[in-house]
């Protein structure tokens, strides 16, 4: 559907993004793209849509107009009823549309239509360019940052929505998130990208036994759990967790009998793409300090 190559965007004299190997967006993937503020994510959004200027080659068989997108930043006119901005930019009448009733009432959207666009919760405004997206039933769909900004149960039921309205589709999706749990949710494929650079790109399972072994158990960061699993091998988590990696059965089942025997309150996981992710660029970190390219240790 979609390969990038030797594709790199400047900002200026500075390179925003480069990737260099091939990348290929096959029908039906569900793409999770992660990384830092200023990894390159929202750039090759822009890049794969045509917005920015780019050097190297997006091949894809599918035409710009079949290809929609929501975007970080949505401007509505504030004081319209939201019912006109819906017609407006479908260039249709709601009631007429059977297709459109639906979508409205499955995202529970219809008591929003008679209000003016200023008058939105951020939850609201962020299901009226769902709506608007979804409608268009593209073959190609990206969520940038889809439900930045709001609360967790908000952002459960928005991407419980979409990840139900996709069901047995062949739409390929390409989500921007910095909500892990979201991408565990919709996604079977991640792209980790920092600082303008490709770390990896996968599937979810080969990325996690790739960085993490077969499972992991974490636990609380505490001085008495730091004892206590002091002759186990870590690998990197967020500052409040201790990782533990398995390789096999046995090596799970040594680690969880010695805390169930401590009575210590543990995580068992075979897919955990934060802890995956941060691995994944400790690596990249090794192999920069090394003198050695990234892509000639993946390859």
């Amino acid at each position: 559907m979609i390969t990038i190559n030797n594709l790199e965007v400047k900002y200026g004299k500075e390179v925003a993004l480069l990737i260099k190997s091939p990348i290929k967006f096959e029908a039906g993937d569900r793409i999770g793209i992660i990384g830092s503020n200023g990894a390159g994510k929202t750039t090759l959004v822009k890049s794969i849509l045509g917005l920015i200027n780019y050097n190297g080659s997006i091949n894809t068989n599918i035409r710009p107009e079949d290809i929609s997108a929501h975007m970080q930043s949505n401007n509505y006119a504030e004081t319209m009823a939201v019912k006109h901005i819906i017609e407006a930019v479908l260039d249709t009448k709601i009631n007429k549309n059977k297709r459109l009733q639906d979508l409205i009432n499955f995202f529970d959207f219809d008591k929003c239509l008679n209000k003016r666009y200023s008058a939105l919760s951020g939850g609201q405004k962020q299901r009226l360019t769902i709506i608007l997206v979804l409608i268009q039933d593209s073959p190609l769909v990206f969520f940038d940052e889809v439900t930045s900004g709001l609360d967790f149960e908000t952002r459960q039921q928005l991407m419980s929505k979409i990840e139900e309205w996709y069901r047995n589709k062949n739409t390929t999706i390409c989500i921007v998130s910095h909500y892990y749990e979201e991408l565990e949710q919709l996604t079977n494929k991640i792209l980790i990208l920092e600082n303008g650079r490709v770390i990896d790109f996968g599937s979810k399972e080969e990325l996690f036994k790739k960085y993490c072994g077969n499972s992991i158990i974490t636990l609380s960061k505490t001085s008495e759990n730091i004892e206590i699993t002091k002759d186990f091998r870590k690998i990197k988590s967020p500052k409040h967790l201790i990782a533990i990696p398995s390789f096999s059965i046995e090596e799970e089942l040594e680690v969880s009998k010695l805390l169930i025997e401590k009575d210590i309150s543990f995580k068992r996981s075979n897919s955990d793409i934060e802890i995956m992710s941060i691995n994944a660029k400790s690596k990249n970190e090794v192999y920069q300090k090394d003198g050695e390219t990234l892509e000639s240790k993946i390859s």
